[in-house]
């Protein structure tokens, strides 16, 4: 017998561009650019970029090169993650101003449970107006909202009217909503799994609910079961204030490929510096060190060691590393290195939460 799905009111609030657009709030000659934070025209990544440069094709992740094609007006910036920080936590501050059960995901999105909320409003529609109209007045920019029964669909729901809009996805009309929906706009469906579903004629989302659970287990490995579940807007997942952090890491990306592993040591200490820093003040460690490398022809490559016991010193941290730079040979010069711990001693709490059905 299957259980009966409960009917939250969830909001995901995700900032329009955020990097971008505090870049242009704070400098009005920006606004309305074409505007890149993070890369140059020679070199680097770009993190994110406006809604002017999106129209030429310049997305997060692209090389500064790329982007520079793409927009030849294109104008970089370079990042300033304390001001970031800053304008997070103000906009942070609001929210809890409505609920407590906040969970962000970055910087620039968060989830908010409002079935119980403190104003007392009833309705999350105009709870989720309240707060972009509260961020762009008191913070200085837009925001965007999706809300429905669960944190899958408001995400979904969110990027439906970007910028600067909501969309609101009642109970009756989920499923309907999901099934018109293409399979690229699903949350958790990247390009790999896209195609793959291509090949079997998985388009939208009904194409997507004619296929059995045995199926996409079949096809899809454990991942089968979700698919199943989310396309008939079944997802449990509690908005959890204090996310545990399954891995922290520290990376850094040079400003000339590295093609000698005795420099690649010398960058490796100071990120494992980076790290132990990070991991000192939230008092975790970890027993599983994993080295990123990414190339200069921007392929990625992760080597990993799991350790029988937790640390987080910087000496042991390094001397994983180094095991793991070692342990073959470098195929191309190497851009960008990263230390990563996982396999934390960080201590997940559950908690069962039963809520009634109500007016959505």
């Amino acid at each position: 017998m299957t259980e009966p799905i409960p009917n939250r009111k969830i909001i995901h609030v995700d900032m329009d561009a955020f990097y971008a657009s505090v870049e242009q709030m704070d400098n009005p000659e920006l606004k309305g650019k074409p505007l890149a934070v993070g890369g140059s025209e020679n070199r680097g990544v770009v993190a994110a970029a406006s809604y002017e440069a999106r129209k030429f094709g310049v997305r997060s992740a692209m090389s500064g090169i790329q982007a520079k094609r793409n927009c030849p007006d294109l104008i970089f910036v370079p990042p300033r993650f304390d001001r970031y920080k800053e304008i997070s936590k103000k906009i942070s501050a609001i929210f809890h101003e409505y609920t407590d059960l906040v969970e962000p995901l970055s910087l620039d999105e968060a989830y908010l449970d409002v079935t119980q909320n403190k104003k007392g409003n009833p309705s999350a529609t105009l709870i989720a107006q309240e707060i972009r109209k509260r961020i762009f007045e008191e913070v200085g920019i837009t925001a965007s909202a999706g809300i429905s029964v669960n944190k899958f669909v408001a995400k979904v729901a969110s990027d439906y009217n970007k910028p600067n809009g909501q969309k609101t996805v009642y109970p009756e009309e989920v499923e309907g909503f999901l099934e018109n929906l293409e399979i690229k706009r699903f949350y958790g469906i990247g390009k790999v799994t896209k195609e793959r579903m291509y090949h079997f004629g998985i388009f939208t989302g009904k194409d997507l609910k004619t296929k059995s659970q045995e199926f996409l287990e079949e096809h899809f490995g454990k991942s089968g079961l979700y698919f199943y579940n989310i396309v008939r807007g079944i997802h449990n997942s509690q908005v959890k204030p204090n996310r545990i952090a399954k891995s922290v890491a520290a990376e850094h990306t040079f400003n000339e490929n590295l093609t000698s592993e005795i420099f690649m040591m010398e960058k490796l200490e100071r990120i494992a510096e980076e790290l132990e820093r990070r991991l000192k003040k939230y008092k975790i460690s970890g027993k599983t060190v994993t080295l990123k490398i990414k190339y200069s022809d921007f392929t990625t490559q992760t080597r990993s060691k799991t350790l029988p016991y937790f640390i987080s010193d910087k000496g042991l941290l390094l001397e994983t590393a180094k095991d793991l730079l070692f342990q073959e040979r470098m195929k191309d010069s190497v851009r960008l290195l990263g230390i990563s711990l996982n396999n934390l001693n960080t201590e997940v709490k559950k908690t069962v939460v039963v809520q009634l059905r109500f007016e959505f």
